[in-house]
């Protein structure tokens, strides 16, 4: 079976994480598989090395100095759509993995990693066609294909997130104590949060949240990590400096990591903090589980569907607060809930998964190829 997947930056987003990870399953388990994406800015490759036996076709994006997210949104699909109909391939299964790809190529799946919402009259709209256009839908938790049948009355198949567990739980272990260390030796003891300072990662309620615990746990530092997106959060990025800066939190800003050093940084926190407003599956808390790292999540329909029993649960800055603090105590039974929740997602099992509904999609209502 021939697949395009298709995803809009070379980043490490979630969606970018799950779109090489899912590849590689798929190439491993027979299928002939094809990445496609745009080279933003430059870029010549994905933020980690792709095994050989998944093609990449990256699209030349160059940036445009004051252009606005809308206009960027609108030519990034312009070019990722122009440039997968140009080669003119065929493939059997065209599946996107965001709402900038879905819109580039017509006829394609598409997975609903979470839904948003946007004010911007092209980002509106791009989300829009995104879930109404693709010709079958797939969620990675139940909870968003709910929010997608009570929105768009389109039934999505859900397929959960793979994990790279075995990489994180490297880290914890002997082997990865050298890692560990030279984080520590640069950030002391530190609650960590991934996926940088934005609107839907809940950095101001963590903020909050730490001010409380610095009163009680002085030598615990808040790291960020992670960050990269196309959408302009400097407004929102303004607001939490300020406020940090009055409440004399002073979080150190990592920006993206290096993906052979992500799993130490994970594996040398004290907690992972997750207070996500919005979440489709929450892969950045299952890989602290993996590394035996205790998590406090926003209670969240999602995060309860995927992590119940794993992690501690939140609503805003104060009960945070209560279980950054909470979390210094051990408690090696949920520890061991999490490892072994983290190593029952696989992405073989996820490709397994992706690759019936491909076949089902090919031989049934639709039996032609789905083609550029």
């Amino acid at each position: 079976m021939k697949v395009a997947l298709l995803t809009y930056s070379t980043k490490p987003r979630g969606g970018v994480v799950h779109t090489l990870a899912l590849a590689e399953a798929l190439a491993r388990a027979g299928a002939e598989v094809t990445v496609w994406s745009l080279g933003r800015g430059g870029d010549e490759g994905f933020f980690r090395p792709v095994d050989p036996a998944v093609r990449v076709r990256l699209v030349p994006f160059a940036d445009r100095p004051g252009e606005d997210v809308g206009a960027r949104i609108a030519r990034s699909i312009e070019e990722l759509g122009l440039a997968f109909a140009v080669a003119g391939e065929s493939y059997d299964v065209v599946h996107a993995q965001d709402c900038i790809s879905a819109n580039a190529v017509p006829d394609c799946v598409r997975t609903v990693h979470h839904l948003d919402t946007f004010t911007t009259a092209e980002l509106a709209a791009c989300h829009e066609r995104a879930i109404v256009g693709p010709r079958a839908l797939f969620c990675v938790s139940a909870a968003v294909a709910a929010e997608v049948r009570a929105g768009w009355g389109r039934e999505a198949t859900v397929i959960p997130n793979g994990v790279d567990a075995d990489r994180f739980a490297a880290a914890a272990g002997p082997e990865g104590s050298a890692g560990r260390g030279r984080w520590r030796a640069r950030l002391g003891r530190y609650v960590l949060a991934v996926g940088g300072i934005e609107p839907r990662k809940g950095t101001l309620d963590l903020v909050e949240a730490m001010a409380t615990v610095q009163l009680v746990r002085p030598d615990l530092t808040l790291v960020i990590a992670g960050g990269e997106t196309l959408f302009d959060y400097r407004a929102y990025r303004a607001a939490v400096d300020a406020r940090a800066e009055d409440l004399e939190v002073f979080p150190l800003v990592l920006g993206p990591v290096p993906h052979d050093e992500l799993p130490a940084l994970v594996a040398a926190a004290d907690v992972l903090a997750f207070p996500s407003t919005k979440e489709g599956f929450g892969l950045a808390a299952m890989e602290a589980l993996a590394a035996g790292v205790p998590v406090v999540a926003r209670d969240l329909p999602v995060l309860r569907e995927v992590f119940d029993g794993a992690v501690g649960f939140a609503t805003g800055p104060a009960s945070l607060a209560a279980g950054l603090l909470a979390a210094g105590t051990p408690d090696a039974r949920r520890v061991e809930t999490g490892r072994a929740l983290a190593a029952a997602h696989t992405w073989d099992a996820a490709a397994r998964a992706h690759l019936d509904c491909y076949r089902a999609l090919v031989g049934g209502r639709s039996r032609h190829p789905v083609r550029a």
